[in-house]
């Protein structure tokens, strides 16, 4: 599991040579309702060890939620389960709002 910053994953959505990402949103569902990155997939955090069976460790995963600590946790589950590109977006939803998308609100 590696941490990435907001800035850096801007850099690798916008970059076509760079397979596309597993964007998963660990938060709860209203979260989800108040601000989202385009294209995340929303599995709460509390379903991970259901849900993460169906999730493909073949592709890299990045890590979402509102500061960075779900998804850190969330993050080391899917690394022990043995995903091998794991990251870690730093700060959450929250710091790409300050950071990347001032159109994407915080709560």
């Amino acid at each position: 599991m590696r941490p990435l910053t907001p800035t850096e994953l801007a850099a690798w959505l916008a970059d076509p040579a760079r397979p596309a990402p597993l964007l998963l949103d660990v938060r709860e569902p209203w979260e989800v309702a108040i601000a989202s990155l385009p294209g995340a997939t929303p599995i709460p955090m509390g379903r991970i060890v259901a849900d993460a069976d169906a999730l493909d460790a073949s592709r890299p995963v990045v890590c979402v939620c509102h500061h960075g600590m779900r998804s850190m946790q969330v993050a080391a589950y899917l690394a022990r389960r043995g995903f091998d590109d794991v990251w870690n977006l730093t700060g959450g939803i929250d710091a790409w709002a300050r950071q990347v998308d001032p159109s994407c609100p915080t709560y």
